[in-house]
């Protein structure tokens, strides 16, 4: 069930304070900010939480299982409530342990309540907390501007404590999960308002202005100026991963988002690479995932370097020399040397091919490339990494080749919509019009 909050037309950044609810039947489709924090390369999105709401800002982690949520700092709700042991719900959240607690009783404290294991994704480490219920809200959008909130009064999700907040942006205090599981927050949002289980993304770079999600929506996404986004995506499926790489193990599939790439290219000349290691085996090792966690694309080792020469000898072709590179990359060049366009500087395409040579993911320059720029050196470095012999995902496509695209999550139907680069039909994500008229 869901709930719609009216709030006064004048003060929807404070809209909190002022709303009174009343349920609507009627399909609802939500929004919510996300910025980037720079010093980290995370991204934080913005939704209210508790009674009465509170703006909240999560890590948000697109593979993860579940929301988490410090509840030994300030958590103070009038409608939070455990979810008992052996009880319905508590089956439902696979919960391996019963929780006890020997501390004064609060929120994140106490007697034979649902455990659950909140892990950070950065740090790769978990917990034992207690299972809790309260009240979430997200605006509702038309897809062209934000509007009243929308209350989830049953967001089920796991408290934490402080300390596994190490590593996360400041600020946040949690993580939003968005992977492919029944109670991700997408799914709990969608099964709220007996919705498709559906989501999208679009991610911001900017450091002044925000990116977007859209829950409940396939669309449209309104974009400055008066762009429909929706109409730009392509449709690959959404390919399984039979094993989960989480801390703590599920006798279950991965609630991580992987897609079916099958050859890479630069310029459009194929990478001359070992295709195997495209495929998911048994053991739910190789293939291509999708990560907020991590900051650039990671390539197998072997990828890596077939790909790096690739790009190399392409930029060659274009009469761009490498210059010495600046740590953490590996292939920079001269700013001056490079021509800009609206879709970043003029260098190599790279093109993440799927099912058949229709259907690819082009990366431009935006994306590819990363700006160092000082007082000592102007460059543009190749924003791929080399990521080992033998990782879990042989290709790991990271935040910052995430940014400027739309990816639209349709769980549902098992497929992700892409568009490739948004600045290359005219928009951005920073360009979503946040204010409620």
């Amino acid at each position: 069930m869901l709930s719609l909050l009216y709030s006064s037309p004048l003060t929807f950044t404070f809209f909190f304070f002022f709303f009174s609810p009343f349920v609507i039947s009627a399909f609802a489709a939500l929004l919510a900010p996300i910025t980037k924090d720079h010093t980290t390369s995370q991204y934080t999105v913005s939704v209210y939480l508790k009674t009465p709401l509170q703006p909240t800002n999560l890590f948000l982690d697109l593979g993860a299982s579940f929301t988490w949520v410090d509840c030994t700092q300030n958590y103070t709700s009038s409608s939070y409530r455990y979810v008992p042991c052996s009880t319905p719900l508590c089956d439902a959240l696979e919960s391996r342990a019963c929780s006890n607690c020997f501390d004064p009783p609060g929120p994140g404290c106490a007697n034979d309540s649902c455990a659950m294991f909140p892990e950070n994704s950065v740090t790769h480490q978990a917990i034992i907390a207690e299972a809790l219920v309260d009240s979430l809200a997200l605006p509702a959008t038309d897809g062209s501007t934000a509007g009243p909130p929308v209350l989830v009064p049953e967001f089920v999700f796991s408290c934490s404590r402080t300390s596994l907040l190490q590593g996360l942006a400041k600020g946040v205090v949690g993580v939003a999960g968005l992977g492919r599981s029944n109670f991700s927050l997408p799914a709990q949002v969608s099964a709220a308002s007996s919705s498709p289980y559906l989501f999208a993304l679009c991610l911001s770079g900017s450091r002044s202005e925000s990116g977007v999600g859209f829950f409940n929506t396939s669309g449209p996404y309104y974009f400055l100026p008066g762009i429909d986004l929706s109409e730009k995506l392509v449709y690959t499926p959404l390919v399984l991963n039979p094993i989960g790489s989480t801390v703590i193990t599920y006798l279950r599939p991965s609630d991580e988002y992987f897609i079916g790439v099958t050859s890479i290219k630069v310029n459009g000349k194929d990478v001359q690479i070992n295709k195997t290691l495209l495929t998911i085996d048994e053991n739910g090792f190789g293939g291509t995932k999708l990560s907020t966690s991590t900051p650039y694309t990671v390539l197998e080792t072997s990828i890596y370097k077939a790909f790096k020469d690739a790009f190399v000898n392409e930029s060659a072709a274009l009469d761009l020399n490498v210059t010495e590179p600046v740590s953490p990359f590996s292939v920079c060049y001269s700013a001056a040397g490079l021509l800009t366009t609206r879709v970043g500087p003029a260098v190599p395409t790279v093109d993440l091919v799927m099912q058949n040579d229709d259907v690819f993911w082009r990366i431009f320059g935006a994306n590819s490339m990363v700006r160092i720029a000082s007082k000592d050196e102007d460059v543009w470095c190749l924003g791929f990494f080399d990521g080992g012999v033998n990782p879990r995902a042989s290709i790991v496509i990271g935040g910052y080749q995430l940014e400027d695209n739309i990816l639209q999550f349709d769980v549902g139907s098992k497929r992700l919509g892409f568009s490739s680069s948004v600045l290359a039909h005219g928009t951005e994500c920073a360009k979503f019009n946040f204010t409620s008229t």
